[in-house]
This record gives structure tokens, C-alpha cells and sequence, in this order.
């Protein structure tokens, strides 16, 4: 029996095994990813020899990845089938500098000791082993036929010793003897849920003593010709956690700026909406089918939090540890690739399929509106993507198609919000745009006006409140003249006091016979009544404007009757006021109204 043979470790390996052991990794069972991914490379490269045409050692053997646990002499093992080592190559890969990358690593933390930038992928990942290790053994066979085994030990302080392994299969072994506090990783249940959670795609079978881990297979590595409908939904089950298939999915690869593979799917129903708690993304990154990020934070903009699936590239620049990206601005242009994709694979969804898409933005349409008012970036290809029912349309439509049926003297897009199209019908803001035969987009919820107010345009068009607008109906000879209409103007102004601003004859109205606006010109009813219920009106009352319709009968009688009747004239102006309100949604108490009506009743079955 031979005596092994003792080495030292270079400098630089024994600095590089204490930064690997007490500062590189945030969480210990990384070590179990890295040495599968190493056993997956090592895999590749000999299938790759093989099927070159080179000669090798055990040519038939099944090309699979094993890891065994041993709960009783706390060990764990990892072996696969794949290149192997020379006695030569164990020397230079584990125990010298060579092509671990390591000397180059050490440097950077040299020179840059506090600068996260010199992260790149130095190779070093065999040496997290020695994380939970007292004793790692490393038992090779090269694929060369030539060559014979060998055995690698070390405990990783200071040397290591090499000697013959004889009957050795070819690919490699590692043993790893556990430390008395890293014991769990010889527990079979606890291994088996890390590696479905960092190397579950890998290309290769992994075993867990005896029996298969990674049972699914990376979908997204596959070409869309090879799969079935089953194939995806399967695998979003399973990804998804969410016994419902998907809406929609998106399989696509990209070559620039980065090699990236990507299957992302929109859930049918959005929990948020069903009132649970804002969701975290449930995208993740992978690189060559190993995690790197699970739910990775900054791959998407948040509003686009309600996707699942995995994003996997080649060629990310890593955190030494896998477990951070390198480059920030290289991260921030795969977001934009990614989120202008997407958007425009929902551009095109929405064209081929009118009705599928509204059932998505019944669901999701509120993650859209987010992403408008917080994303400048992508805010164009949203806008695209609003469906609103509309004054000549009840089904749900896009601003373009809006666009498409202006008049040619329109300039403008307008909108309206209500509680219900029915309201938005009945709007006084309405009238005037009605009359001139003008489209109008309904909003039923208030948040749509903030929206607007960030997007401001649409192809050109500035997009306006009803209530805000300049419209103004062809000049009409009015049941009250100019003077007379002044006149009942300042009477309202005066027997509403402080509680009004201005009051003025309407160019708009119609139907109606009066409207509030507000003074504040860049300011709604309902942004108002948003700002109220959210305390940031401050304890001075808001002042509103009041238009007054020179037509309508009501006016013309209150104007007929101010100086004959001033008491009940100024009760018929404050009424008049309160329905204006009640008609914006803004009246506060109707308590006071109450009772003026309760009082006007009385008069009027007493007279």
C-alpha cells in the first residue's frame, strides 16, 4: 500500500479557503448547488468529447449525477459521470492557482477591497465545501483510457495528500465529512428540498440516494416546436404553485444585450384584487438552469409583479458567490429588454385576441395604471395597453381606436369619471361634448384621473378632463340676456357668500342648470374628493366655481323671482349650489340641505 503523497497548498489557496469559509457565502447550503453544477459541467464536457469522436474510458456508462447522504456517519457524497482528473489536474485545479481563476480573484479583493465591482466568476467553487467540512475526499478517474485513478483529501487548513485510487469508475467522487454543527446536510429530506430549489433543471438526472430529484424538466431551454400545451402548463403548476393553468405565457429567446432564455406566464386571477397582500414577483433567475435568484427583485419593475416564471442566461456577470448580479447597469438594461418584450407581446395578444386581453386587464389593468404613473421608461407602451368603455361604446376599447373616430375638428381626448356609465351618461360635464357629437372616455374608477395627469398625451393629443375642458356650444340667443344673466350671476355669488368662488354664465350646459368646476385649473371634482378622503384638504374648506345654464327654466324662474322673493330665491340658489355638488360627488353634509328642502316643501304646500 502506498504512502500518499503530502502538498502544501499554495498562499494564495489557504487565503483563498478562509475567505470562502467565514466571509463569501450568506447561506452554508450553497455548497451543495456548487458542486452539482460543477458535476453538471464536468458531465457536459465529456458528453461533449464523446460525441467529438474521442476515445474514452467507459464509454457506455449512463451519464447521471448522484448525491447520497449518510445521516449515521454524517457524511455527503456527490458523484457524477462525467470528465474527471489526472493526477496532474487535481494538483493544479484543487490545490494550485492555475484555472481556478483564484489568483485573479484575490487580487481584485486586494486592490479593491471595499468595491463590490470586482465580483466576477472566478471558478472557486469546489472550495465552498469546506464551509461544513472537517474532511472533503475527492476520488477521480480521467476519461482518458490511459490513465488511472486517484484519491484527493484535505481538511482544508493547510495541505492535502494525494494517492493511487485503484478500480476507480471514471468521473468523480467527493466525500464530505461534516462538521458536528453542519449535520443536517446529511439528512436526505433536508439535501432534497435544496436541491429542487437551486439545481432542479439541471440537464443531467440527480439522484438522491437511489431515487430522481429533478423530475421537471427546463421547459424554457426547449424550442416551442418540441412542446404541448400540457408540457407548459405543467411546468407553471409547478413553478406557479397555482393549480389553475395560465392566462397567457411568453417563451422567447433574445441575443443581445445578453443570451437569455425566458418563459413567463400571467396567472388567470390577480390575488391582489381578491384583497390579499401586495405579492412579490414570482420571476426567477437562473443561469445555465441553476437559481441564482429565486423571486429575483429588479429583473422586473414592480408593477409588473403579478408574472411567474424564469428568466436564464449564459452569460450574467455573478457575485463570485452566484448570489448577487455584478453589473447594476447591465441588470437595468435586461429589465428594459424584458418589460418592452413583454409589453409588446401584450400589444399583440390584445390585437389578435380583443376578448382574452379584457378578461387579462379586468385582472391586471390596475398593475398597468401603476406602472404609468411610476415608470417614465415604458409609460408610451402602457398607454397602448388602457381599455375604457366609452360614450358610443360599451365594450372596452384603446385610446388609439378612440383616436381612429375623432372628428377632424376635435384636437382633444376627453374623459369622464363616474360611479357607473350610467352616471357618466348623466354628467353635465357631458352635455356640451355630447352636443357637438364629441366621444367621451368613461372612467369608474377615480384613480384613472391620476393616470391621466402622468400621461398627459396620446399620440399627439392632449388628454383632458370633461369638467376641465374649453368646449363651447355655438352662440344661442338665450331666455336670459347678457344683463339679466349677469345679475342672477351675482345675486348665487352673494347669497352663497364664502362657500362659493366665482359664478358665471356656462358655454357648455345643456340640460342641466348649473355645474361646479373648480377654480384650481389643474385640479378635478373627483381628484379633489380623492385628496379629502385622504386628510390632505388642510382645515380650509375648498372654494368651487359655479357655472349657471341661461336656458334652463329654473333660471330663468329664479331670476324672475329673486327681487320679489329674496328669502326663498337665495334657498332655491343655495339648493341649486348642493345639487351641483351632489352631482360631483363633492357635497360634505346633507344634513343642512335636509333641511332647506324640508323648508322649500313647506312653502310650497302652504302657499
Amino acid at each position: 500500500m502506498s504512502t500518499p503523497e503530502k502538498h502544501e497548498f499554495q498562499a494564495e489557496i489557504a487565503q483563498l479557503l478562509d475567505i470562502v469559509i467565514h466571509s463569501l457565502y450568506t447561506d452554508k447550503e450553497i455548497f451543495i448547488r456548487e458542486l452539482i453544477s460543477n458535476a453538471a459541467d464536468a458531465t457536459e464536457k465529456f458528453r461533449f468529447l464523446q460525441t467529438s469522436g474521442t476515445a474514452v474510458f467507459e464509454p457506455d456508462r449512463p451519464l447521471t449525477i448522484a448525491v447520497s447522504t449518510d445521516d449515521t456517519a454524517h457524511t455527503i457524497t456527490f458523484t457524477d459521470s462525467g470528465i474527471g482528473m489526472t493526477r496532474d489536474e487535481l494538483i493544479e485545479n484543487l490545490g494550485t492557482i492555475a484555472h481556478s481563476g483564484s489568483k485573479a480573484f484575490l487580487q481584485q479583493i486586494k486592490e479593491n477591497a471595499n468595491n463590490p465591482s470586482i465580483i466576477g466568476q472566478f471558478g472557486v467553487g469546489f472550495y465552498a465545501a469546506f464551509m461544513v467540512a472537517t474532511k472533503v475526499t475527492v476520488f477521480t478517474r480521467s476519461y482518458q483510457p490511459g490513465e488511472s485513478g486517484w484519491i484527493w483529501s484535505s481538511d482544508g487548513v493547510s495541505n492535502y495528500e494525494i494517492e493511487p485510487g485503484l478500480d476507480l469508475n471514471r468521473g468523480t467522487k467527493i466525500v464530505i465529512n461534516l462538521k458536528e454543527a453542519d449535520r443536517e446536510f446529511s439528512r436526505a429530506q433536508h439535501v432534497e428540498s435544496i436541491i429542487k430549489r437551486y439545481s432542479n433543471f439541471v440537464g443531467y438526472p440527480i439522484e438522491l440516494n437511489g431515487t430522481a430529484v429533478n423530475t421537471i424538466s427546463a421547459v424554457w431551454t426547449r424550442n416551442k416546436s418540441e412542446l404541448t400545451d400540457t408540457d407548459y402548463d405543467e411546468f407553471y403548476k409547478f413553478i406557479g404553485h397555482d393549480i389553475d393553468g395560465p392566462l397567457y405565457r411568453f417563451h422567447f429567446n433574445a441575443d443581445a444585450p445578453l443570451a437569455i432564455r425566458a418563459l413567463l406566464f400571467v396567472p388567470k386571477h390577480s390575488l391582489e384584487k381578491l384583497g390579499m397582500p401586495k405579492s412579490e414577483s414570482e420571476v426567477h433567475l437562473y443561469c445555465r438552469k441553476i437559481l441564482i435568484q429565486s423571486k429575483s427583485k429588479g429583473l422586473f419593475p414592480e408593477w409588473l409583479r403579478f408574472l411567474k416564471g424564469v428568466v436564464d442566461s449564459e452569460d450574467l456577470p455573478l457575485n463570485i458567490s452566484r448570489e448577487t448580479m455584478q453589473d447594476s447597469a447591465l441588470m437595468q438594461k435586461l429589465n428594459k429588454v424584458l418589460t418592452s418584450r413583454f409589453l409588446k407581446f401584450l400589444e399583440d395578444e390584445a390585437k389578435s385576441d380583443a376578448d382574452k386581453y379584457a378578461e387579462f386587464f379586468k385582472e391586471f389593468g390596475h398593475f398597468l395604471k401603476e406602472g404609468i404613473v411610476s415608470d417614465y421608461t415604458h409609460r408610451d407602451a402602457l398607454a397602448k395597453l388602457l381599455r375604457y368603455e366609452t360614450s358610443q361604446s360599451e365594450t372596452a376599447v384603446g385610446i388609439a381606436d378612440y383616436i381612429s373616430r375623432m372628428p377632424e375638428e376635435q384636437k382633444e381626448i376627453y374623459f369622464i369619471t363616474a360611479a357607473n356609465r350610467e352616471a357618466c351618461l348623466a354628467s353635465p360635464y357631458y352635455e356640451g361634448l355630447k352636443a357637438k357629437n364629441y366621444e367621451v372616455l368613461f372612467f369608474f374608477d377615480p384613480w384613472d384621473e391620476f393616470v391621466m395627469d402622468h400621461l398627459r398625451e396620446f399620440d399627439g393629443k392632449k388628454l383632458v378632463a370633461a369638467e376641465r375642458s374649453d368646449i363651447a356650444l355655438e352662440p344661442t340667443e338665450n331666455k336670459l340676456d347678457d344683463t339679466a344673466a349677469r345679475l342672477l350671476c351675482n345675486f348665487i355669488k352673494e347669497s352663497l357668500g364664502d362657500k362659493i368662488g366665482d359664478v358665471r354664465v356656462s358655454k357648455r350646459l345643456v340640460d342641466s342648470p348649473a355645474v361646479v368646476v373648480e377654480s384650481d385649473k389643474g385640479m378635478t371634482s373627483t381628484m379633489r374628493r380623492i385628496m379629502k378622503n385622504m386628510n390632505r384638504g388642510g382645515e380650509v374648506p375648498f372654494k368651487h366655481d359655479l357655472e349657471v345654464n341661461p336656458n334652463h327654466p329654473m333660471m330663468v324662474g329664479l331670476e324672475n323671482s329673486r327681487k320679489d322673493h329674496p328669502d326663498l330665491s337665495k334657498q332655491i340658489a343655495e339648493q341649486i349650489y348642493d345639487n351641483a355638488l351632489i352631482s360631483a360627488g363633492l357635497l360634505e353634509d346633507p344634513q343642512a340641505m335636509l333641511k332647506r328642502i324640508n323648508s322649500l316643501l313647506e312653502q310650497l304646500v302652504t302657499k
